[in-house]
């Protein structure tokens, strides 16, 4: 290919005709960053609630600790997550190193603080605007962080597409745990820098196009979940009242 234009003619040709290299490495990608995100959710959407109600000795610190790991380099991840599944790692037994495992841990391992430090902010701020009434009807904390959660749920709907985006466009991590091995952990992200590296630029065109088609289609939703949320709150919802029903 010496044109932009052969490339990107070639790229579309892949896409339209369904290129069963090209969107095997889509299918893979979408799996492991579901996964990953559902395990980070799981965890950080609870955690990063009770953080928004809790007060306690030390949480500044912790909640430094967790912004600091919102800034924490990918590559890094990846270092940690290959010294613990390495042959003489901690974890070495489980054999995941090279694997989708190991791409899904790694993934995991990145979106949580993103999850536990967006719920813990929104929460908080639920806590602030309506915690007392709810603390005044005897709501424990953990009540609370449940109730307020639930209040904003269509907020948090948001962290978790937004942790999805986080997850499908990493590249540094997943490349060191998983290797980027052809058919077998080779996702968007590391495909497409193998592949431009090797010059098969209409293949890395194509791949971009649909992870930039990903992550549009994220934007939208969130656009939308906003726009959603405005009208509801325009109707004159009162959120601690939709909590307690």
């Amino acid at each position: 290919m010496t044109t932009f234009t052969d490339t990107a003619l070639t790229a579309l040709h892949l896409l339209t005709e369904l290129d069963p290299v090209l969107w095997s490495i889509v299918a893979r990608s979408l799996w492991v960053s579901v996964l990953a995100t559902a395990m980070a959710c799981s965890l950080g959407l609870v955690f990063g609630a009770w953080l928004g109600v809790a007060r306690f000795a030390g949480r500044d610190a912790l909640l430094t600790v967790l912004n600091t790991l919102l800034a924490l380099p990918s590559v890094v991840v990846g270092l940690l997550v290959y010294l613990l599944l390495s042959r003489t790692g901690p974890l070495g037994s489980l054999g995941w190193l090279f694997s989708l495992k190991a791409m899904v841990l790694a993934q995991a391992l990145l979106v949580f603080p993103v999850v536990t430090a967006l719920t813990r902010q929104c929460v908080e701020d639920a806590e602030r605007n309506h915690g007392e009434q709810l603390q005044s009807l005897g709501a424990k904390p953990w009540l609370r962080s449940v109730l307020l959660a639930w209040d904003e749920r269509y907020a948090l709907l948001t962290v978790l597409i937004a942790a999805f985006g986080r997850a499908i466009s990493e590249v540094g991590a997943v490349m060191v745990v998983g290797g980027n091995i052809e058919g077998f952990t080779r996702v968007m992200t590391t495909a497409i820098a193998l592949e431009t590296s090797k010059g098969d630029l209409p293949l890395a065109l194509a791949l971009g196009c649909v992870l930039m088609g990903v992550v549009l289609l994220l934007n939208v939703l969130i656009s939308a979940l906003r726009r959603w949320r405005q009208r509801i709150d325009g109707a004159g919802a009162d959120p601690v009242q939709g909590v307690l029903v």
